[in-house]
């Protein structure tokens, strides 16, 4: 079995390899999306294949859509060169389920894919056509946070930002530059409405491409380069709505436990490429069954019926709800704890350190018992059964190829959100006393154990990339286990710091907190299980 549309046309064979296959005549509504298309998505990666394609996949096989989605990728464009089209835009869903077994799905719902290049005259032209089409609907983004931005480190615009900003929407090289040109043509042949939906995992997501598209349109007007009402077409939201949203699925890079269970059941397109950008992309995609897509209900010129395949359509407050219970209670604050101490403890899954009595026990009394008391809860998804969900099935599976490695990536980014809300929450209340959290500030005298780049067995330990990490870490690499406190000198600078953690730590009542349990950490080696068993139990 080889991942194609003439392969595709032997279904006996895949059926006999316990396939799911599209139900619908993939050539009918390939046609339809080409003449009447009402649905373009940016970025061609996993989530998009694994979460937001599969979706629409389900609706065309209930009948309840005749159109497809169109794919442009706008970043690497050998997603599409080397893996969307050699395989006439399929893609095979590997669902990784919590018991152990595993579904296997032929995706046919991607009928047309672009790379967003105005140097290829063929696709650029099709992009043009995609967006001047009155039918069209919405345009929906995966392209990660990075894709948003238009400024450097130092906040100053990127050398293609400045270059698209002079020379209009001729021929752009930045990506969101690309973006507002193809909807410049849209403004100019008729100023038809359009929903430019953000997907991606981040907090007030259509609020960011709003400002990022925004000031290509401010730009251009004010150098004379588009007519003067395109800033306002884009700045109406009954002309171009930036709804919000938020997703939820964790989908991996392409296993290698996934690719021999393919190749034994006879799947003979298994291996991955990784491209010249450094993109892991394969004919498959792997990823966990649980799934949540929340976007607020802002379509301008209608949209497609996504409620059909399980999205849930609602206001901006409740959609800005749900992102706040995920991300400051009931699922990303217990990642980055099991992030950290996993680091420390030498793991490399999520799954095996659930089975590890102290790191379970901690995430559990974490999202239980001091977050819950301040979730925002957005009514529409029950906190505590998310949680429940997150620690019984989501961490515990053992297919999910996720490691604390990944997790602790830009930690330094994530503290303030995922912990610091939460801190904030209970300085707020006055029902509530901040200093009785334990658990959250073990969490965090263990992110500036984890600094030192030493583990619990006194092993040098890589440290996951951080764009802090050259001005945090060098305050605690000098420590050594076994050295004695107090470390006040050496952690009042990380400690303080409130773009680190939303708060001055000492100012809410838990510095002293912290740096007492750090003490504990670094005492000797072995020191970080012992100070687990003290504390969370």
């Amino acid at each position: 079995m080889k991942l194609n549309l003439k392969d595709l046309n032997d279904k006996k064979v895949w059926e006999n390899a316990e396939f799911k296959l599209p139900k619908f005549n993939i050539q009918q509504v390939k046609a339809n999306t080409k003449t009447n298309p009402t649905w373009i998505h940016f970025g061609a990666g996993n989530i998009f294949r694994a979460f937001i394609a599969n979706v629409q996949q389900n609706i065309l096989n209930e009948g309840k859509s005749d159109k497809g989605i169109i794919v442009a990728e706008g970043f690497d464009y050998e997603i599409i060169e080397k893996m969307n089209e050699p395989h006439d835009n399929l893609s095979a869903l590997v669902t990784l389920k919590s018991d152990g077994s595993i579904d296997k799905t032929v995706v046919a719902s991607i009928v047309e894919s672009l790379i967003v290049d105005p140097q290829n005259k063929e696709n650029w032209d099709r992009l043009k056509e995609v967006f001047v089409n009155p039918c069209l609907q919405m345009v929906s983004f995966t392209i990660t946070e990075k894709g948003y931005s238009l400024n450097d480190a130092k906040g100053e615009y990127f050398p293609a930002v400045v270059e698209d900003f002079n020379n209009g929407p001729e021929n752009p090289v930045s990506y969101i530059g690309k973006l507002a040109s193809l909807l410049y043509e849209r403004y100019m042949s008729g100023k038809t409405p359009l929903a430019l939906v953000s997907m991606d995992n981040m907090s007030h997501n259509g609020t960011k491409l709003f400002y990022a598209v925004n000031i290509f349109a401010q730009k251009w007007v004010e150098n004379g380069l588009a007519d003067n009402g395109f800033e306002d077409y884009v700045r109406d939201p009954k002309s171009v709505s930036f709804p919000w949203s938020m997703i939820d699925k964790i989908t991996p890079r392409p296993d290698p436990s996934v690719r021999e269970m393919l190749a034994e059941d006879g799947f003979e397109d298994v291996e991955d490429i990784v491209t010249s950008k450094n993109t892991y992309v394969a004919p498959f995609v792997n990823a966990e069954e649980p799934e949540y897509l929340v976007i607020e209900d802002l379509f301008p010129n209608g949209r497609p019926h996504l409620e059909e395949g399980g999205v849930i359509f609602t206001d901006r407050e409740t959609v800005d709800k749900v992102e706040k219970m995920k991300v400051c209670t009931c699922l990303n604050p217990l990642h980055t704890a099991l992030a950290i101490y996993g680091c420390l403890l030498d793991y490399t899954l999520i799954s095996k350190e659930m089975k590890d009595p102290e790191l379970r026990t901690l995430v559990e009394r974490i999202g239980y018992e001091e977050g819950l008391p301040v979730v925002v809860n957005p009514e529409i998804i029950d906190p505590k059964k998310f949680i429940d969900e997150v620690l019984q099935v989501r961490f515990l599976n053992p297919f999910m190829p996720d490691t604390p490695q990944r997790i602790a990536t830009d930690t330094s980014q994530k503290l303030g959100i995922r912990f610091g809300e939460t801190i904030k929450a209970y300085m707020a209340r006055e029902d509530l006393n901040v200093t009785d959290l334990k658990l959250i500030p073990l969490v965090l005298a263990g992110w500036c154990r984890y600094l030192m780049g030493i583990d619990d067995n006194g092993d040098k330990m890589e440290l996951s990339p951080d764009p802090l990490l050259g001005e945090v870490a060098p305050y605690v690499t000098a420590i050594a286990l076994g050295d004695k406190g107090p470390f006040h000198d050496k952690l009042k600078p990380i400690l303080s710091n409130e773009k680190i953690f939303g708060v001055n730590l000492y100012d809410a009542g838990l510095g002293e907190k912290v740096e007492g349990y750090f003490e504990e950490l670094v005492s000797k080696k072995g020191a970080v299980r012992e100070t687990l068993k003290k504390y969370v139990y």
